[in-house]
């Protein structure tokens, strides 16, 4: 009568309850571990090996955790959050990880004493309603046309990173970039994309100090006939086009191709070009007729570099020739030529008049060197996009995190019921980023934090924070520590959000397999004690 049912089959594995509750939350914590150290200006590097072989020498806290190969589930939506941070607003993605660690270790306690998962998550949202509240009230506005303010910003942003010893080069570089590509749409809104206008060219050789941004930009293509055109052009007339000038059924189309081509010349020379730039092939044929015009031809160019040209010169790409106008021939740059560093040759379209694209030189001793700067230039570019979308400042330091801290704790009296004690955890733990900030300094913690935490405590100076570099308590106004509003906002926001996803989390199956292929014989189910399925799985050997 009472046999037992079997419900799932017997490869499955169902851990439920608060067992999977902790094994998320170790997880997590073991994430947060792994990249705790890369906080701050005084952080670590990590060193990372990738399948190929290369190895990644970094401290941004997205990049070390793309690299890594985790078996934990908990663990892999923890890496996920670093991504959106990194997608979203570019910087903060070590700040996510540890404040949504910290939030999650502060919730163990409750899930011991039997507390709901729910009751948890709503007290930590009223808890990130609040520290929004308490942000829109710190927040001090920026004027973005201010070059000495936005440069103090960014370099407070990529004061943590490794770059940060050749001071003000890389925010520079990315104040420029980002200004340079920024498009006004009407209401006081600019919209800077990076992705599309910017373009890093990493070129290994010479020194770090030789990186510039051009005003316009370059490519890693040489002309089509070395001998027999002009490699330097002033003022060039620039067409640029999305269609091949050759054919290729040879055989047959011999004469016709040679007539074809001829027209197609001819259609483009009417417009008295400099220089042709097309993404297709271009045929020995075509390639005389052009020489033959003194016009300087370019093949095969990637279609993303195509569009930069086009938005720094003003021309427009035309995908057939017998449409060219006179408005699609791009003039505004002032000089072409074709110039050769290391053993590459790279063309060059610059002093363009109001470019709207551009692309940032690096140059530096090694290739690893030059990946970690690119890396740092994103951040930094992110960071003066944000400040050109929403001009509006917090301290930096882990002062916003501590007065967030203060305010919180002195609501949390005014809260009734049992939600009191989870909101004033997650008071706490939003000092891990502070405390983490002291930590990487070497200075003696407990200390540090109980001055931090008196001088919050009765509100005198939101702007109290660490001074990174010494470990000393500063004010952020005067040291110049500062972060932009809306990467702050979304730290907070996702950290919050994302820990109480995993809080809810109460079942975890796992085991389910694709279909076997027939004859496959049935794979044993292995067996795991209890013992060993939390520690083994998070991080692989």
């Amino acid at each position: 009568m009472n046999a037992p049912v079997l419900v799932l089959k017997d490869s499955l594995k169902r851990e439920s309850g608060t067992k999977v509750h902790h094994g998320n939350i170790q997880a997590s914590k073991a994430v947060a571990d792994i990249i705790r150290t890369t906080l701050g200006p005084r952080s670590m590097l990590k060193m990372l090996l990738d399948a190929g072989g290369g190895i990644v020498v970094t401290n941004d806290g997205n990049a070390i955790l793309r690299e890594l190969d985790v078996a934990h589930p908990a663990a892999k939506s923890m890496i996920e959050l670093s991504r959106t941070q990194d997608e979203e607003v570019g910087d903060g993605t070590t700040s996510v990880i540890v404040l949504a660690g910290e939030m999650l270790h502060v919730a163990e306690a409750f899930i011991e004493k039997s507390y709901h998962p729910t009751v948890i998550c709503r007290a930590y949202n009223k808890a990130l309603e609040d520290a929004i509240a308490v942000l829109d009230k710190i927040a001090m506005s920026v004027d973005v046309n201010d070059r000495a303010t936005v440069l103090g910003l960014v370099k407070s942003c990529i004061g943590t990173k490794f770059t940060s010893q050749f001071g003000d080069l890389i925010a520079d570089l990315a104040i420029d970039a980002t200004t340079t590509v920024g498009v006004d749409l009407g209401q006081g809104l600019r919209e800077v994309d990076i992705k599309k206008y910017i373009k890093v060219e990493k070129v290994p050789g010479g020194q770090l100090e030789d990186s510039k941004v051009l005003k316009g930009v370059m490519f890693n293509k040489d002309v089509v006939a070395p001998g027999k055109m002009k490699r330097k052009i002033v003022n060039p007339r620039i067409i640029l086009l999305d269609c091949p000038l050759e054919e290729e059924d040879w055989e047959v189309l011999l004469k016709l191709e040679e007539e074809y081509i001829e027209n197609i010349c001819v259609q483009i020379l009417k417009f008295k070009p400099d220089l042709v730039i097309t993404e297709k092939g271009l045929s020995d044929l075509a390639c005389h007729y052009f020489s033959k015009a003194g016009v300087s031809a370019i093949r095969r160019l990637r279609k993303t570099d195509n569009n930069r040209i086009a938005k720094a010169c003003g021309a427009v790409i035309v995908n057939r020739p017998d449409e060219l106008q006179e408005s699609d021939v791009g003039t505004g740059a002032g000089l072409f030529e074709v110039k050769k560093i290391g053993d590459d040759f790279f063309a060059f379209v610059v002093d363009c008049k109001e470019p709207k694209a551009c692309t940032v030189l690096l140059r530096g001793p090694s290739k690893d060197l030059l990946n970690e700067v690119e890396r740092n230039l994103q951040d930094a570019m992110s960071v003066s996009r944000n400040i050109i979308k929403n001009p509006k400042l917090v301290p930096g330091g882990g002062a916003t995190e501590l007065t967030v801290s203060a305010t919180l704790k002195q609501k949390s009296a005014t809260i009734e019921g049992i939600e009191k004690w989870p909101y004033e955890a997650a008071a706490i733990a939003f000092e891990a980023i502070p405390r983490t900030l002291a930590q990487n300094c070497g200075v003696n913690v407990i200390r540090t934090m109980t001055a931090l935490q008196g001088k919050h405590a009765n509100g005198e100076n939101a702007w109290t924070g660490i001074d990174g570099n010494t470990g000393a308590i500063a004010d952020m106004k005067e040291s110049k520590i500062r972060d932009a509003y809306n990467v702050k906002a979304q730290t907070f926001k996702t950290a919050i959000e994302a820990a109480c996803m995993l809080l809810r989390i109460d079942d975890i199956v796992s085991g389910i397999k694709k279909k076997q292929a027939p004859g496959a014989g049935p794979s044993k189910p292995t067996i795991e004690t209890e013992g060993d399925a939390d520690n083994e799985q998070i991080l692989p050997d």
